[in-house]
């Protein structure tokens, strides 16, 4: 008997250019193996009910708000538009998706940051091609710490500075879709940040069947990676169905010594009743360890080129605190969130999303230091550490991390209100959050170079008085009470859709600054109450073809570092780093018009996009007349950007091959002069080009589905 086959290779290649542009190095890449274990024939299905998603600025900050997820696994060809960069989009602002067809294609491992990085407006950088030391990100000229970023609804950012690490999120085979907004974040979001808009992040439901997967994959410079999902498929004769996975990763770096490693778990359960009601639980944990890299200067570059790292070699003889080792930033996050949706009746739902958000780790450093002369404020005392103290050595290398410890538990509370036509939408969210931030001093192993404790603990630096000498020593407090409100209508056969919505936010933090001689004191309160409305109208002209304009405001809080003095303490001229604690928030108004083209194999969306900033947060070294100097928060001014975003892709043409292509022009310029110091003078920027702004950039990405039919005999 003849017995047919068919193979079918998707291939995806993917080219992006920003102008102006950032040169980069030859990095590794990595070869992917994996192999899948068949599922049960065991299934149980829920209830559903039929609902109509109506557009909103509201957004979808639960999971448990999103569609319902639909996986198909098949021989077919693949359809997804733009090989998963585009999807069909209803929403009256812009906001561009990322499907788990795209990310199923990439390289194994890839972190978030890297898997937008052809969207429009989206400007990344990655430091190592697994990105396991992190990487960097831009949206329309704005950074990442003035973006929010959401996990299965509950917030990504550090608390304090708004810091994103990509490397500790999410493993890619376990994301369902990441949606980014470029303009602003939607109203029912969790962030003290978004000025410059949102990436939300959801991960895939577990499957109704029991099954797995593993996927294996290697690169050069000794890169290896390890991932492993198990579905239980529904648990006996009930609606409860959960996944937990695994992963472990490693790799030398490709510019000098060590490298980066991962140990990373991810569990999600759910279960699904009645019309409607969905219980859901995610936990994810992640423990890394890497090797920082000095700051590249011009200087430095010139000299070094790609090669700037720390040293490689230890010289018991001669103890330098470049080595690497005293350069490594361990890191333990824990994230778990419950997003549930309950229908009340068949008008009321209620959708809860609590949270608790982990961190404990920091980055390395040391420093020379004297135990015959340590300044506590204006007092010189003398220090001891283990067997050294001033009477028998002037000054020992010691290893200095900068600790963060994080308890950020939280939750969002939703009613919305479907009558008809309307729909209304109330919301609260709070938060309480304690991070503690210190700067120990501990001893360095003379024989080895590595620090005794990489997070700073064994013995530790104790000065005369008794006292453990910091760098820094802080305990925040951040109290967040948020209300929101929307009200949108549906007219004309659900072609016109109007919304109108208010977030009122007021934040509370107290500061207690341990260390002594502070300008501000040991206490120190920061508040701040914001109004932040949007309005948005939606048109659909026909089947295709839609128009869309929208008006939000958005805030970011000071960060926490701006309320307390820190580091080296001079005598007569106080501490390095000096706090700001009278900052205002900053403030950006963004507008949009867009239009969209939605056609059955081709798809596109253009938008026009302005935003203006007051009381915009910088951070300065101020230069004092006598040569000493200091760092700062404060507040810059004002800035206005005008731009067009566009992209399109298509389905399956000309031999299946699915194109996607993006571009952004954006023109960024400030509006003040910034005040360099305490004195009369200005660094007069005022009118010109924002920095870190490509002004012309470009993304393409080829996607190919190759296919061979054929017959075997036997």
């Amino acid at each position: 008997m003849p017995s047919c086959f068919r193979k079918s290779l998707v291939c995806t290649t993917l080219v992006g250019i920003a102008i102006p542009y950032a040169w980069e190095a030859n990095i590794p890449t990595a070869k992917a193996e994996t192999s899948t274990v068949k599922a049960s024939q065991h299934t149980k299905a829920a209830s559903k009910k039929p609902t109509v998603t109506l557009p909103s600025m509201m957004g979808a900050t639960a999971p448990t708000d999103q569609a319902a997820e639909k996986l198909e696994v098949h021989g077919g060809r693949h359809r997804a538009v733009g090989g998963g960069l585009m999807i069909k989009e209803d929403a009256p602002k812009s906001r561009s998706t990322v499907t788990a067809e795209y990310i199923a294609k990439q390289a194994a491992g890839l972190n978030p940051m890297q898997l937008i990085e052809s969207l429009p407006g989206v400007n990344t950088t990655s430091t190592d091609p697994m990105g396991l030391s992190g990487g960097h990100m831009s949206m329309r000229g704005l950074t990442e710490n003035q973006i929010g970023f959401e996990l299965e609804g509950f917030p990504i950012n550090d608390i304090g500075n708004y810091a994103v690490y990509p490397q500790e999120i999410v493993d890619p085979e376990n994301l369902r879709t990441i949606n980014v907004e470029q303009g602003s974040a939607d109203l029912d979001s969790p962030h003290l940040n978004a000025t410059g808009g949102a990436v939300n992040m959801y991960l895939r439901n577990p499957k109704d069947k029991l099954g797995g997967e593993i996927v294996g994959s290697y690169g050069n410079y000794n890169a290896r990676r390890i991932f492993g999902r198990l579905d239980t498929g529904y648990v006996g004769n009930t609606n409860v169905k959960g996944f937990v996975s695994f992963s472990d990763a490693t790799e030398h770096s490709w510019r000098g010594p060590g490298g980066q490693n991962k140990m990373h778990g991810e569990t999600k359960w759910m279960s699904e009743w009645g019309q409607g009601n969905i219980v859901s639980f995610s936990l994810v944990g992640n423990q890394s360890t890497g090797v920082l890299f000095p700051t590249t200067y011009m200087d430095t570059w010139q000299q070094q080129g790609i090669h700037n790292a720390y040293e490689s070699k230890w010289d018991p003889k001669n103890p330098s605190k470049n080595y690497y080792q005293l350069h490594r930033n361990p890191f333990t996050n824990i994230y778990a969130s419950a997003p549930s949706t309950f229908t009340l009746t068949d008008h009321l739902t209620l959708t809860e999303t609590p949270y608790f958000w982990y961190g404990n780790g920091n980055g390395g450093g040391a420093y020379n230091e004297s135990l015959t002369s340590q300044q506590y404020g204006n007092e010189t005392l003398t220090g001891s550490i283990g067997p050294y103290n001033a009477s028998n050595t002037s000054s020992l290398l010691l290893y200095n991390p900068s600790n963060t410890q994080t308890y950020r538990p939280g939750s969002v509370t939703k009613l919305t209100l479907h009558t008809g036509i309307n729909r209304l939408t109330v919301g609260y969210w709070f938060e309480y959050s304690k991070q503690l931030q210190t700067g120990p001093f501990s001893l360095v192993d003379n024989e080895t170079g590595k620090p005794d404790d990489l997070l700073g603990g064994g013995q530790n630096l104790i000065l005369s008085n008794g006292v453990t000498a910091q760098y820094r020593d802080t305990l925040t407090q951040t109290r967040i009470h948020t209300m929101f409100i929307v009200d949108s209508i549906s007219l004309l056969n659900n072609r016109l859709n109007l919304e109108a919505g208010l977030k009122y936010a007021v934040v509370n933090r107290q500061g207690h600054n341990f260390l002594p001689d502070t300008s501000t004191g040991p206490y120190i309160n920061g508040s701040w109450q914001q109004p932040l409305p949007a309005a948005s109208i939606r048109y659909k002209i026909n089947d295709e073809n839609q128009l869309f304009a929208s008006s939000t405001t958005n805030f970011r809080i000071p960060m926490n570092t701006s309320l307390y003095d820190s580091g080296t303490f001079t005598p007569g001229v106080g501490y390095s780093t000096r706090a700001n604690a009278n900052m205002k928030p900053e403030i950006s108004i963004s507008e949009e018009f867009g239009w969209r083209y939605q056609g059955p194999t081709v798809m596109s969306s253009v938008s026009y996009f302005h935003y203006n900033f007051t009381n915009r947060l910088y951070q300065q070294t101020v230069v004092m007349p006598n040569g000493n100097y200091y760092s700062r928060s404060f507040n810059g001014g004002n800035s206005h950007a005008d731009g067009v975003d566009f992209e399109i892709g298509t389905r399956p043409i000309l031999y299946h091959i699915r194109p996607y292509f993006s571009a952004e022009y954006i023109n960024a310029r400030t509006d003040s002069n910034v005040a360099a110091g305490s004195g009369g003078d200005f660094v007069f920027s005022k009118g010109k080009f924002a920095p870190q702004t490509p002004k012309y950039q470009f993304a393409l990405n080829l996607d190919a589905e190759i296919s061979q039919k054929g017959c075997t005999s036997g």
